[in-house]
This record gives C-alpha cells, sequence and structure tokens, in this order.
C-alpha cells in the first residue's frame, strides 16, 4: 500500500518523532553507545521505551546496531551516515529550545536547560 504524507514534514516526523528519538540521536551524535550508557543519559526513559525507539530507528536505517559476539552479550548503537545527515535539524531544534526557555525565563517561568550545548550534534 503507498504511503503518502501531505506535507514533507511529515516524512521526517515519521522517522525522528516521538519525545525520545531526537534525544537518542543527540546521545549518539557524541559516538556509539551501549543501551545501558543511554539509559544512564536520558534517565526519564525506560528500559522498554528506549529499546524500542532504538529498533524504530534502526529499521529506518538513522541508527545501526553492533552486537559482539561474547558473554554476556555487548551491544552498541551508532549512528549511521543518515543518521548524521539530521544534524542541521537537530542543531535547530536544540536553538530553537534555548530562544524558548531564554524567552520563559524572562517571563518569570521557573524553566532551565542542563546543559543548552547541542552535544553530539556537533560532532556528527
Amino acid at each position: 500500500m503507498k504511503k503518502i504524507y501531505h506535507v514533507a514534514v511529515e516524512a521526517t516526523l515519521d522517522v525522528i518523532g516521538g519525545k525520545w528519538k531526537p534525544i537518542i540521536l543527540c546521545h549518539l551524535g557524541n559516538g556509539a553507545m551501549r543501551t545501558s550508557e543511554l539509559c544512564r543519559a536520558i534517565p526519564n526513559v525506560s528500559q522498554r521505551v528506549l529499546t524500542k525507539q532504538l529498533r524504530e530507528l534502526e529499521k529506518d536505517k538513522i541508527t545501526k546496531r553492533k552486537v559482539y559476539g561474547q558473554v554476556p552479550p555487548k551491544v552498541e548503537y551508532s549512528l549511521t551516515e543518515e543518521g548524521r545527515s539530521l544534524r542541521q535539524i537537530l542543531v535547530a531544534m536544540s536553538d530553537w529550545g534555548n530562544k524558548r526557555v531564554a524567552r520563559e525565563q524572562s517571563e518569570g517561568k521557573d524553566v532551565e536547560i542542563l546543559d543548552p550545548s547541542p552535544q553530539g550534534f556537533l560532532k556528527m
């Protein structure tokens, strides 16, 4: 069955939409990470949701999964070339978020970004 998008941004959101995928991509921009490292880096995500999001990103060829043949098993996730091509989008999202939080702070709202830098996006 043919997939139809009404606007092109739908195609992007189909791949990186959701609460956790852009955050996962940010961390993977720093280099390959194990699932447990991602769990520590993103403390509010559950193991089940993280694994599901990683598998979806892998299916869409945004990340790749490398399994090492050892006991206990070791699995690392990293960005593919297509995943690295999302850099400009993610930097723009980070910049927009920084500006929004700064505006909200100037309005007296109690909001904070712990690390306002684009982190791994710059290394992608």
